[in-house]
């Protein structure tokens, strides 16, 4: 993504990425699951628990249902520390880059649909609003 969008553009962005997510066919990830799932995919590992509750701020359970769902759905793995037996790692699968690769290109897709500047969509719903008013 180009850092030339304003924030709404990249609201927009979010929400066509989103909504595509959600039309395609299979399960689709809550909030939650997909902060998970590009945390592990997006930041240098290795990944536990411990460490993803500390980065997204939320407490160790939910970072473990989120986990519990994304291994249902094989886009991550959990796997005994082999230096450290009483800790877990979060590794990536082949499933999991191919959702990656999806959302990236998604978002391209989403980025190029991006072409009427927000300022003019806001004129125009004012402009509609002042005639119906």
């Amino acid at each position: 993504m180009s850092s030339q969008h304003d924030p709404d553009q990249m609201v927009g962005i979010l929400r066509d990425t989103i909504v595509s997510l959600v039309r395609r066919d299979g399960p689709d990830l809550s909030a939650r699951q997909l902060g998970v799932f590009l945390t592990v995919y997006l930041s240098e590992g290795p990944h536990t628990v411990r460490g993803l509750a500390g980065e997204l701020n939320v407490s160790k359970p939910a970072i473990t249902r989120a986990l519990d769902r994304l291994g249902e759905l094989d886009l991550a793995r959990r796997k005994l520390d082999p230096m450290d037996r009483r800790s877990v790692l979060v590794q990536r699968t082949l499933k999991g880059a191919a959702l990656l690769k999806d959302i990236r290109s998604t978002m391209a897709q989403a980025e190029g649909q991006i072409s009427t500047p927000v300022d003019a969509v806001t004129a125009e719903f004012l402009d509609d609003t002042r005639r119906a008013g």
